[in-house]
């Protein structure tokens, strides 16, 4: 996102903060030529746009106004309460009717709210250790420079990369690096035997993919060796393919389809679905309206998944760039949302390659609101609902979700991940020198370690 001119020349703090509670904002400069003076009693200009009051009038919409001096640190402390959830305004000048310094923005949030911060990720993309560009250091390095808080490498059949990104990032069973701040969840995009649905099996214990024998996981170790395919080195048994297909074409007896192939791919999702759960994951039901000469499958069968919903979350955003795709599926969730199936979402890329010579790189994300950047909680945070999707398609971002969060995450979009972003890009850079040798890439990723969190508490008071 372009960087209003605000920020480049001030930072208030925080700009998330609990409605109806008193709280203090610091406005300081970036800028020794706009040094705010000790002292001098500067005009405070409180907007409010979501309360109809008598002292409004049109075009102005201020609630309240009021003068403050600065301190002698040559900071300007204003302390107010804002009643209501929602975007508010802050308006300073030098003098009444005199240099107007600029139009700061802060948001006021629910008490359900509290505690919970946005970290922006990706549950869908890929490395070459499927039919990505890129090996999966280097993807994971490149989201972190391109401003992503945590991702998932889920390459087709195979779940081991993603524990190779964890291992070489040093990322251990609590979610905990000594070098970085990016989370790497555990996962794969599932494909399995009579099924042609795509899912990702997002942060479960062990791989879906492995639980039939032979697999892909295979190549990492040469057997099924537990420590390939789950978290903690346990995981179910294996069983044959010969066996899966046997107990799938009973399952599908009971499914209510008229065409045999999809009453074979439901009860492969459905067991799926049981899997992942067991695993303690986050089922993904990816990209229905992808087109591959025709559509994936029928309009009338992924309504029929829809309904039914083996599944956890949603993939409203698909990654790719043709409105068929992501605005088919965008429409979709609006209309069953009308209608009571009111389902979490997330938005990813569905990235193959993960620098701007892939045309859809970077192109969607997801913003969820959680307890903290570690895999259960982002886990709960989406299963709750309290996320975004983020369509960066075009210069003019567009988000999918609630009205509620898309105010919010509209506010973060413009306010906090230009800053946050900033960071970001250094970090990413030294992990990808890491990860290829530099001998001094870990020395710099220890003193970057723990910035972005640093700023988070500063920038929001939960």
């Amino acid at each position: 996102m372009p960087m209003r001119n605000e920020l480049y020349d001030y930072e208030i703090t925080p700009i998330c903060f609990l409605a109806g509670k008193k709280v203090t904002l610091s406005l300081r400069a970036l800028n020794g030529r706009l040094t705010l003076e000790a002292g001098h009693e500067y005009c405070v200009y409180i907007l409010e746009n979501a309360v109809a009051e008598e002292s409004r009038f049109a075009g102005s919409g201020c609630t309240r106004s009021l003068k403050v001096k600065a301190d002698d640190d040559n900071v300007l402390r204003i302390t107010n309460v804002f009643p209501r959830e929602g975007l508010y305004q802050i308006h300073i000048t030098y003098n009444e009717n005199e240099r107007f310094l600029g139009e700061f923005r802060v948001y006021a949030l629910g008490d359900d709210m509290k505690e919970l911060y946005p970290y922006r990720g990706d549950f869908h993309l890929h490395s070459c250790r499927s039919d990505g560009n890129e090996d999966p250091f280097t993807v994971i390095a490149n989201y972190r420079e391109a401003g992503y808080d945590f991702t998932i490498l889920s390459d087709h059949e195979r779940f081991y990369p993603s524990l190779q990104a964890r291992e070489k990032f040093r990322i251990d069973i609590n979610d905990e690096s000594p070098i970085t701040d990016m989370l790497v969840l555990c996962g794969e995009e599932v494909h399995l035997p009579l099924n042609d649905v795509h899912y990702i099996n997002c942060a479960g214990e062990f791989s879906i993919n492995a639980l039939l024998t032979p697999n892909k996981n295979r190549e990492l170790t040469g057997d099924d060796d537990p420590k390939a395919r789950s978290r903690r080195g346990i995981c179910p048994p294996t069983m044959s393919r010969e066996a899966f297909i046997e107990m799938i074409r009973e399952r599908a007896k009971t499914v209510d389809r008229e065409l045999e192939s999809e009453r074979l791919s439901f009860a492969v999702m459905e067991w799926v679905y049981e899997k992942i759960k067991e695993g303690g994951g986050l089922g993904i039901f990816v990209h229905p309206y992808w087109m591959c000469s025709t559509m994936q499958i029928s309009e009338d069968y992924v309504n029929y998944i829809y309904e039914h919903k083996p599944f956890d979350a949603f993939e409203v955003l698909g990654g790719e760039n043709y409105f068929m795709q992501n605005g088919y599926q965008t429409i979709l969730y609006y209309e069953r949302k009308a209608k009571g199936m009111d389902y979490p979402i997330v938005g990813a890329t569905d990235s193959h390659g993960s620098t701007d010579r892939n045309r859809n790189g970077m192109i969607a994300s997801t913003i969820v609101f959680a307890k903290e950047n570690k895999t259960e909680a982002i886990k709960d945070a989406v299963k709750k609902g309290f996320s975004v999707a983020v369509d960066t398609i075009s210069r003019e971002y567009r988000l999918v979700g609630g009205l509620r969060l898309v105010k919010y995450a509209s506010f973060l979009m413009e306010n906090w991940y230009p800053l946050h972003d900033r960071l970001c890009r250094a970090q990413g850079t030294y992990m990808r020198e890491y990860a290829y040798g530099n001998p001094g890439a870990e020395k710099i990723l220890l003193s970057l370690k723990g910035g972005v969190p640093e700023m988070t508490s500063r920038f929001f008071e939960l």
